[in-house]
């Protein structure tokens, strides 16, 4: 953190405390002499009257307390920008390790910590977990996909980690939401394979629509097309405006989703002749997707959960539009 910033944070919580210590001070205080307490201030509304009561004790006490922890945690812990706190507190050896020179995420950097008597609780946490189940993840991973599918506890173990890591995007239940897709269904933009899913997963997917496909179309011919795009999944359509519809589908917009407009898993392109939609499919939705494209973008996991977790959430994936 620069020193701006960390002067920055540091002046304003100060600030902060002092103004809730003087706000309390002032609030216990009578500021109205001509009206002695337990009288009445002159206000009524909907027969409650204000009465120039002082704030109670235990409510101004509490407040105190609370003043008083938040200083001393600040004394002791890091909080104040850059300041370190009096006991070294650490989530990570991430610092320690730069500042002595260390691989930030390696085992000397956080002996090292431990040695100078800092805390290192975060690093201390993921070595507890990585022994522990560090040789349950191994093991998965060593088993292929193909049986892995069929191990119960490995699909529990998958479906845990979708909802720490996934569900977020894909909501709980995995059926996604509007531009995010349903992975319970049999509907893939890129293949739902195992491999494939491993793939998407481990390092992620960019999808890009251009605005009108990057094809020449006038706005005139949007409502054609998206008349055109309706009527493939054989709903009731205007068949004059579906025809010059398909006329400007035919300037180009079929080298992403093919002649038989199936789409492509190669590129993620979708299937526009079945009624599976990633941002919703009446006439006003697809219009707006023609118009203005539409992009997306998955993150990879491969650096943040690894390969052996990724190895047993492509499992749980598959199997939940594999029963």
């Amino acid at each position: 953190m620069s020193s701006f910033w960390s002067m920055w944070i540091t002046v304003l919580t100060i600030v902060v405390i002092v103004g809730c210590f003087v706000l309390l001070r002032i609030c216990s205080k009578n500021t109205t002499p001509d009206i002695k307490e337990g009288e009445s201030m002159g206000h009524s509304f909907d027969g409650i009257e204000e009465i120039n009561n002082p704030l109670p004790k235990w409510w101004s006490y509490m407040f105190y307390i609370t003043i008083v922890f938040g200083v001393v945690y600040l004394a002791l812990y890091p909080g104040l920008g850059n300041y370190k706190g009096l006991l070294g507190w650490s989530s990570s050896n991430q610092s320690i390790g730069t500042e002595q020179g260390i691989k930030a995420d390696s085992k000397a950097a956080t002996e090292a910590a431990i040695n100078e008597g800092r805390w290192v609780q975060y690093d201390m946490e993921v070595k507890h977990a990585n022994e522990t189940f560090g040789p349950v993840f191994k093991a998965y991973a060593e088993t292929p996909l193909e049986e892995l599918v069929k191990n119960e506890e490995a699909i529990k173990v998958g479906r845990r980690l979708f909802l720490q890591n996934c569900a977020q995007c894909h909501g709980s239940d995995a059926r996604g939401g509007q531009g995010f897709p349903n992975l319970t269904d049999t509907d893939w933009l890129y293949g739902g394979d195992l491999a494939t899913i491993k793939t998407t997963i481990m390092n992620g997917r960019k999808g890009m629509m251009p605005p009108k496909g990057g094809l020449p179309i006038d706005d005139s011919e949007i409502k054609g097309l998206a008349e055109y795009v309706f009527s493939l999944n054989g709903r009731e359509h205007d068949a004059a405006l579906a025809a010059q519809g398909q006329a400007s589908f035919m300037k180009g917009c079929f080298a992403c989703h093919g002649m038989d407009k199936k789409g492509n898993k190669f590129m993620g392109a979708p299937d526009l002749t079945d009624d599976v939609w990633l941002y919703g499919g009446s006439r006003g939705v697809i219009e707006e997707t023609i118009k203005h494209g539409r992009s997306g973008v998955m993150p990879a996991w491969k650096d943040v959960l690894g390969e052996e977790k990724v190895h047993v959430i492509a499992a749980y994936v598959y199997s939940l539009s594999n029963k």
